[in-house]
């Protein structure tokens, strides 16, 4: 097939193109203005095309001659204002469906999150499966329009033009500059990242930006009638205690164990004083800031909550199956480091000019997209 990619410039994105040209596809990459495509542009079999989510017609011409679209492209930062994730993860979502659907293509895999089923007050949860309601009031706009674009998606679904929509969490794995894992190495390597735990274990979902790859190559190719207007959760075979996954990977690079240990409900109280302290300096700051506050409550709620994720309906309707462990992924992440000069290199962010995240992309904590973030 020829595949347009979204947000092809970022993490996942990246990956994206790589997966789809190693089962033989040609590849479409949507950037933006701006951004830079050397990797890409590289590649054999990859066209570049510079477009945005709010421009309509840049969305029509890249979708001219695609049978199929992985849309991976969001804003997945913890804040801003609602006309700013509506204009990217809502609009934008419904624009590209629209020239999708115009263009003549015949699959639309939308990458999602667990986030948009994320409720404000809600305590830990386990083997959560797509039986769970979407909620009332959500967390904050983040989850809230993730929630609302996934709706689009899987309403747009018809006998011509099949959609779906994939919830990988906490995205990781090599030329991942931005999200949530380097994040954390870099504060646990400058000593400034306390045990947010409590002393309970925070059982989570992770997923291997390989199994993400997978996942949504092959809900590109699964019958339509098995997937159309669907959404699927997707994560490692492994359920993971969060806060010894971090020191085993801090380990890896000889970073300290994240520590002192806060009990809970101080760092609830934290997280909501940085956040409100941060809010206040940036609100001035013309045109805004893509920068992420140091703590959020958003962030707390990820690193404190337990919340894994029942894959079995993926497994049953196209095959998913993780293929990448959760062992052989770190060994690769850490030969991919040592590849770029050490950790110091990797949780500085990518030297210009290459693809490896986009500022759009680059959420806070342990939630889809490093890519992000989408």
């Amino acid at each position: 097939m020829k595949i347009l990619v979204t947000g092809a410039s970022g993490f996942l994105g990246g990956h994206l193109v790589d997966g789809a040209l190693r089962q033989g596809h040609q590849v479409r990459a949507l950037v933006r203005p701006g951004r830079a495509a050397v990797r890409l542009g590289s590649l054999p079999g990859v066209e570049v095309v510079t477009g945005d989510l709010t421009d309509g017609e840049s969305l029509q011409r890249a979708a001219q001659g695609c049978e199929a679209v992985l849309h991976s492209a969001a804003r997945v930062v913890d804040h801003g204002s609602r006309a700013q994730f509506e204009a990217a993860n809502v609009s934008g979502t419904q624009r590209l469906l629209a020239a999708a659907r115009s263009a003549g293509a015949r699959r639309f895999v939308f990458v999602s999150s667990p986030s948009a089923l994320m409720r404000v007050r809600e305590g830990d949860r386990l083997g959560i499966d797509e039986s769970t309601p979407y909620p009332r009031r959500w967390f904050n706009h983040y989850c809230e329009t993730k929630a609302i674009a996934e709706q689009h998606v899987r309403a747009a679904d018809g006998p011509e033009f099949t959609t779906c929509a994939l919830r990988p969490r906490g995205i990781w794995g090599p030329r991942d500059h931005a999200g949530f894992l380097p994040r954390m190495v870099d504060a646990m390597r400058a000593g400034r990242l306390p045990d947010l735990s409590g002393g309970k274990p925070v059982l989570v979902s992770l997923c291997h930006v390989d199994n993400a790859v997978d996942a949504c190559l092959r809900a590109a190719h699964a019958p339509a009638g098995r997937v159309g207007g669907k959404a699927y959760f997707v994560a490692d075979r492994e359920e993971t205690d969060l806060w010894p996954f971090l020191a085993r990977v801090g380990a890896l690079f000889d970073c300290p164990p994240p520590a002192p240990r806060i009990p809970l409900r101080l760092g609830r109280a934290l997280a909501a004083a940085v956040e409100t302290g941060w809010h206040l300096r940036h609100r001035s700051a013309a045109g805004g800031t893509d920068a992420s506050p140091p703590l959020s409550r958003y962030m707390m709620a990820l690193l404190t909550r337990s919340a894994t994720y029942d894959t079995s309906a993926a497994r049953e309707d196209f095959g998913y199956a993780a293929p990448r462990t959760q062992a052989d992924g770190l060994r690769a992440l850490g030969e991919w480091v040592t590849e770029v000069g050490g950790v110091a290199a990797w949780t500085a962010g990518p030297a210009a000019p290459t693809d490896a995240a986009v500022p759009a992309r680059s959420g806070p904590g342990p939630t889809e997209q490093g890519n992000t973030q989408s």
